[in-house]
């Protein structure tokens, strides 16, 4: 299973949300996530769309995963290349690990934004749809 993610915030922190693409490994799409968060970071986005990836992956019955993210911050913290020095991002980076921890196997990996166009798109229909029924 494939979990792609991407979190948006208009402005950081700004109008923010997540997206998120679920497919199997030959590309049919399994579960789609386009929801908004409220106001908060890109970085608190990009984790969120990964934690309710991961849920929704479980949900489907996932047991190897493959979390996908344009964010290198990300991507790099969640291998340990990075720290997670940020206090506010310390609890979602458990949350992540937690939720990894209950797949049989879960790998990680950077791509190029031009490469994650769809959880782009579902995270900016979450901030429009937020923003639309907020009357802004």
């Amino acid at each position: 299973m494939i979990v792609s993610c991407d979190g948006a915030s208009r402005g950081n922190p700004g109008p923010a949300g997540i997206g998120v693409q679920i497919t199997d490994e030959d590309g049919a799409v399994l579960a789609e996530i386009a929801e908004g968060l409220g106001e908060t970071t890109n970085n608190v986005a990009e984790y969120t769309a990964a934690i309710e990836g991961l849920r929704r992956a479980l949900e489907l019955g996932g047991t190897d995963v493959l979390l996908r993210s344009d964010s290198q911050l990300l991507i790099n913290q969640l291998t340990g290349r990075y720290r997670v020095k940020t206090a506010h991002i310390v609890p979602l980076h458990r949350q992540v690990l937690t939720l990894a921890a209950k797949f049989t196997r879960i790998e990680y990996e950077h791509v190029p934004r031009e490469r994650n166009t769809e959880p782009d798109r579902l995270a900016n229909d979450g901030v429009d749809k937020m923003l639309r029924e907020r009357g802004r």
